[in-house]
């Protein structure tokens, strides 16, 4: 898919999503919600896609909200507000809950909305210029639709912090919160993210999809008798299930899987 606001492209069962609005500082608005919605969507669902990149061109990664699309929002009534926001929040979801893994491969700045789509990916790797920022309050407003997305990423105590100050930090800070995982030089981010794409076609497509339902359901809920049934039968299902034993068999006869076969 190629429009103004976003590309899509598909490679050797890799996607890539490009913010592509470089003279804006990939700032989204409802177009580029509505494209990022889709193209999480369709590709989440394409048997041909097992890992999805999203990037950016230009020297920022996302600066947040388009001005443009703020002053429209400026005018909205309370009901128009929740419908927009919903819009937002919908966009959110369907990227971290997208079934295939995703990395988020952030070549510049982050602000604002885009520290949503950060951490909303699987995995974030940066150059070590990067700055981040959760600049909301700044403009009397608060990061609410990304919020369950950044506080799992860089947790309640950090959250705290940057929700509040609205203080810029740089991506040694990320990654010691916590909220990238790796930092790296411009000139390897590329090879860096490779690595990462590699380690997920090494996996099983299906125990993929379902680690990270594991992670999003088992994540800060109590250990409950409830949450090991609920774990005793996730691991029964995928072990019968036929990549499981598809899997098992190839470690043990020391053979590679199907996913391995090109």
């Amino acid at each position: 898919m190629t429009n103004s606001a976003i590309r899509t492209s598909v490679q050797n069962q890799i996607a890539t999503v490009v913010l592509s609005r470089p003279e804006l500082r990939n700032a989204f608005n409802d177009e580029v919600i509505a494209d990022l919605t889709h193209a999480f969507s369709t590709l989440g669902e394409d048997p041909q896609v097992r890992a999805i990149v999203l990037m950016a061109e230009g020297p920022a990664f996302c600066a947040g909200a388009d001005l443009n699309w703020m002053r429209r929002m400026a005018d909205y009534s309370q009901d128009e507000n929740e419908r927009d926001a919903e819009k937002l929040a919908f966009m959110m979801r369907t990227i971290y809950e997208c079934p295939k893994p995703t990395i988020a491969r952030v070549q510049g700045d982050v602000y604002a909305g885009g520290m949503g789509l950060v951490a909303a990916c699987d995995v974030a790797v940066s150059i070590d210029t990067a700055h981040y920022c959760l600049s909301e309050v700044k403009l009397g407003l608060t990061p609410a639709t990304i919020s369950p997305y950044v506080i799992r990423a860089m947790g309640p105590r950090a959250a705290h912090r940057y929700f509040l100050t609205a203080e810029r930090f740089d991506a040694q800070q990320a990654l010691r919160l916590g909220f990238v995982h790796e930092v790296v030089p411009a000139d390897q981010l590329n090879e860096v993210v490779s690595t990462w794409v590699n380690a997920f076609l090494a996996a099983g497509p299906n125990a993929l999809k379902e680690c990270k339902k594991l992670v999003q359901y088992v994540a800060d809920r109590d250990i409950t008798r409830l949450l090991i049934d609920h774990t005793v039968k996730a691991i029964a299902d995928i072990r019968s299930s036929d990549e499981g034993k598809e899997g098992i068999q190839s470690f043990l006869n020391k053979t590679k899987p199907g996913w391995l076969v090109s």
